[in-house]
């Protein structure tokens, strides 16, 4: 109990870091509306800042665990951070510097929030000591780290304002509040005192180590599942918006057609499936110390593939009444759509605890080999930008965005498959000391 109590600072700031990365990561979805006016580009390539970001984590992954390997988890923090300051700076400085600037700051955030994952979730794992406590711990974490993610909307959606006139110098409180994020928390972790999980020692006689994470079947399938699980979080409510909007009929035998709705209303639903995952992060932080991961994720991605068929098959006839929100003069907006796109909206609650319960079976029981696996896990978050990729070639293939949610669909069965067979570890016999 007594080293237990000595951990609540480091407790502490390893949930605020995780609030911050929900922050800066989400930052690139609204700027993707100033960039476009700025800059003058395609709705593609106002989203850069959201591949820029992704992509850092590719390379970023593997170099982040090494570091911790090599310097701790504290010191590789505090570099995450300088990371993360030069980025935001950066970010500012391309409303005169230009696109490209803009992009590189993108890289650099993105860097910044790979090491800081990969620092976050296995420290909360190992804080909690693992099992159950472990991912309660993540989850808490996740709680967080949804509420600074609707912040962002808010407050973005406050400063955009007209969209049609929109400038980076706009957008400048928010970058100013991430930075002055970034400082306040490296000064922080710089006086806390993190007592730290031991690193693998290298042996003196030069001999390498036969094992590593890879050796661990459970984890080469976890790492799997949280590539696919991009497809559920990312993909669900990314095509939403061009479902509602796009027309019913059009002479273009190309044209995926969709139920032709207002885009002012239709635009912030994609706001409603991020707060039905704050709401089942917070019931998941609650439950998750009685509830075992492997059950918590059994039952989230069975209920997933349930809403999914349900949104697939339901008839767009049937429709119900439901709110979204307006950010940028804080106002609730009221519509009618098929019950089906409220079963799509309802898997946020499902893939609300997916992230942190995968991490958590993933790396059960990886001992000092958990600073590399987290690294790799962390590279696998290009899955997202890859299984929303393949979800819009389905749609544009088979011209129906209904028939594309067998992308998410088949992801969720994924989970479900690794939650109930793949999580286990059958290479118990490989020291983990």
């Amino acid at each position: 109990m007594t080293a237990q109590k000595k951990q609540w600072g480091a407790i502490i700031v390893m949930i605020a870091l995780f609030a911050m990365i929900a922050f800066v990561t989400n930052l690139c979805s609204p700027m993707g509306v100033i960039v476009k006016n700025q800059f003058g580009t395609t709705n593609f390539m106002a989203m850069i800042g959201n591949y820029g970001n992704f992509m850092a984590y590719l390379v970023m992954g593997f170099p982040a665990g090494m570091m911790i390997q090599r310097w701790g988890y504290k010191r590789t923090a505090l570099i995450g951070l300088l990371v993360g300051i030069t980025g935001i700076l950066v970010q500012w400085l391309s409303g005169w510097g230009g696109m490209a600037v803009y992009l590189c700051g993108a890289l650099i955030s993105g860097a910044c929030m790979c090491i800081l994952n990969t620092v976050v979730n296995p420290m909360l794992n190992l804080l909690g000591g693992g099992g159950n406590k472990g991912n309660q711990l993540i989850q808490t974490g996740g709680v967080f780290n949804s509420t600074a993610a609707v912040a962002v909307y808010i407050i973005m959606g406050a400063l955009i304002g007209d969209a049609a006139k929109a400038k980076i110098s706009d957008a400048t409180p928010a970058l100013m509040i991430a930075l002055a994020i970034f400082v306040v928390a490296f000064i922080v972790i710089f006086f806390t005192k993190i007592e730290e999980p031991q690193q693998p020692v290298e042996k003196k006689n030069g001999e390498k180590d036969p094992h590593s994470a890879f050796s661990f079947r459970h984890f080469n399938l976890g790492i799997l599942a949280i590539g696919l699980y991009g497809g559920v979080e990312m993909g669900i409510p990314g095509f939403i918006l061009q479902y509602l909007t796009a027309p019913i009929e059009s002479a273009d035998p190309n044209v995926t057609l969709g139920l032709g709705m207002d885009a002012g209303y239709a635009g912030t639903l994609g706001s409603i499936y991020f707060l039905f995952m704050l709401i089942g992060r917070f019931v998941g932080a609650s439950v998750g110390g009685k509830v075992s991961t492997k059950s918590m994720i059994t039952f989230v991605s069975t209920t997933a593939i349930i809403l999914l068929l349900l949104g697939i098959y339901l008839p767009t006839s049937t429709t119900i009444s439901v709110p979204g929100i307006d950010y940028a003069n804080m106002t609730v907006l009221w519509g009618e759509v098929p019950v089906g796109i409220f079963c799509f909206l309802l898997v946020g609650l499902c893939a609300s605890v997916m992230w942190g319960g995968i991490f958590n079976l993933a790396t059960e029981g990886l001992g000092k080999y958990t600073a590399i696996a987290s690294g790799a896990f962390m590279t696998m978050v290009c899955g997202f930008a890859i299984m929303v990729g393949i979800q819009g070639l389905v749609a544009d293939w088979t011209h129906s965005y209904l028939i594309s949610y067998w992308v998410p669909l088949l992801c969720a069965a994924y989970i479900l498959y690794y939650a109930l067979i793949g999580s286990k570890n059958v290479n118990t016999d490989i020291p983990v000391d």
